[in-house]
């Protein structure tokens, strides 16, 4: 390729030559685009702790060239696979002189094939003593420098994939990710619950606070909503029979984003019929400690410096109790709205005019309270008009069964005796209609099926819905959700 074409191409000089190296190799009909199939039958972790095993039997092994040091007749080079490094040893003698020549011309990120028998170097490295070598795909663009890795935050979370290459944790931090899941999905099923798929398109708005994203679909000529929870659906099933179901899957909220917030995020929800929010207490901290244990060998986490205590039992405080402690501030002094309001003022707090005393309880929470509840505690005991679906407490109708769990700070998972008292459902969701309308959701509708559903009949049930993204981010001690989260949402470069 000539110089003038390179940079026509805007191709840097590291790609120039590549992209002629590859040019020259498809001139002799040795495109590595043509090959089809290569046998691996062995990853590089597995050969390294078998060693014992394996020592002097022939593999197959197959990754990405990470470094390579040529001494004359032989070289070293590490291949990094699916599970990690292995060095190979390549003997010009062993291979024949083309192959080592082709080998030599090879860069740094292609993709390598090597057969070879297993061997340990005199310096004790368990290695791969090559007598095969095919180059399986090309690298036309260079790797970032080996000892500096790759720093730029941003450009490792739009290219996932070369964060994956040159950082190896990260790798670490995904497949743990997969293991926090399936630990929940285990722990659930063995508890008897089934797992079910839900409807992720829905066909009107419902009136919570979040807000969804809108799409049109063509044949049906209507607007539809990406779901912005899994609840609905899944009591529509407790109210058909089932007795325990849960979903994991993905929840799209068009909304602000921050290192604890993406527009969609995966979530666990799970509903127990013949339960109440004290039941789901226990089994949500029966649930959090188990993952961790099998996850990372212990109830004892480390978060951004903070160790962190998961075991059973967890303090329980309630909203009111904790709010008034740590600002002095007495709910049940509230005669009505405005004297919340009022409150929040006399702390400096600006209160929006539509503000219940709920809505103050909650803002008074959020500014005296969550920052410092650091190890795992259940907060329980919330306002009526923030807790549309959460069944009243008997013995105080302002206050509802309902708990949240909070870990570092953060809010990790929301639980409550559900509500199944289709009259009053409805009358909650007209209220909340009207706010959302009121806050600019003029689509905002009550859904009437859902409603429907209540009124065959549905038992005392429990329901819950936890941020998986939060727990991974806990148990890989990850700052960030976009950390946790293989492709984050980012903006558009240009």
């Amino acid at each position: 390729m000539s110089e003038q074409a390179s940079h026509s191409q805007g191709y840097s000089e590291q790609e120039t030559i590549r992209r002629a190296k590859l040019e020259e190799l498809i001139g002799q009909g040795k495109s590595p685009w043509l090959i089809t199939h290569f046998p691996v039958d062995a990853l590089s972790q597995e050969i390294i702790q078998g060693f014992d095993s394996l020592e002097g039997k022939t593999v197959a092994i197959a990754g990405r060239m990470t470094s390579r040091r040529i001494m004359g007749k032989a070289s070293f080079a590490h291949l990094l696979d699916s599970a990690g490094l292995i060095q190979s040893y390549v003997k010009r003698d062993d291979i024949g002189l083309d192959a080592y020549q082709a080998f030599k011309s090879y860069d740094i990120g292609d993709i390598l094939g090597i057969k070879g028998k297993v061997f340990k170097t005199n310096s004790g490295e368990v290695s791969v003593h090559a007598e095969e070598i095919t180059l399986l795909a090309k690298c036309l663009k260079p790797l970032p420098e080996k000892w500096h890795g790759l720093q730029d935050v941003d450009l490792r979370y739009r290219q996932r994939y070369l964060d994956m290459i040159v950082n190896p944790s990260v790798r670490d931090t995904f497949l743990k990710r997969t293991r926090i899941i399936n630990a929940i999905r285990n722990f659930l099923n063995s508890r008897g619950f089934l797992e079910v798929d839900t409807p992720i398109l829905h066909t009107l708005e419902i009136g919570a606070a979040a807000r969804p994203f809108v799409t049109f679909h063509n044949t049906l000529d209507i607007e539809m909503f990406l779901r912005v929870e899994t609840e609905l659906y899944l009591k529509r099933l407790i109210v058909g029979g089932f007795d325990k179901v849960y979903e994991i899957g993905r929840i799209f909220r068009n909304e602000g984003m921050s290192p604890k917030h993406n527009p969609e995020f995966t979530s666990v929800e799970f509903y127990q019929a013949f339960a109440d929010y004290e039941d789901f207490m226990t089994l949500t901290e029966e649930l959090i400690s188990s993952v961790a244990k099998e996850v990372c060998g212990s109830t004892q986490v480390s978060y951004q410096g903070k160790e962190i205590e998961l075991k059973t039992p967890w303090p329980r405080i309630s909203m009111a109790q904790a709010v008034k402690d740590a600002s002095g501030i007495d709910f049940f002094d509230w005669h009505s709205d405005e004297e919340a309001r009022q409150a929040l003022r006399d702390k400096g707090i600006r209160p929006e005019p539509h503000f219940t005393r709920g809505d103050c309880l909650a803002e008074l929470f959020d500014e005296f309270v969550e920052k410092n509840l650091v190890q795992p505690t259940f907060v329980t005991d919330y306002p009526v008009e923030i807790s549309p679906l959460a069944k009243r407490k008997p013995d105080d109708p302002r206050l509802t069964e309902r708990f949240e769990f909070f870990i570092c700070g953060s809010e990790f998972g929301n639980a409550f005796s559900e509500l199944n008292d289709p009259i009053d459902q409805r009358a909650r969701f007209e209220r909340q209609v009207a706010e959302r309308h009121k806050l600019g959701g003029t689509k905002a509708q009550v859904d009437e099926d859902f409603l429907n559903a209540l009124e065959y009949g549905m038992p005392p049930t429990a329901g819950e819905g936890i941020g998986v993204d939060r727990l991974i981010m806990l148990l890989t001690d990850s700052p960030s959700i976009r950390d946790v989260l293989l492709f984050p949402t980012m903006k558009p470069l240009g």
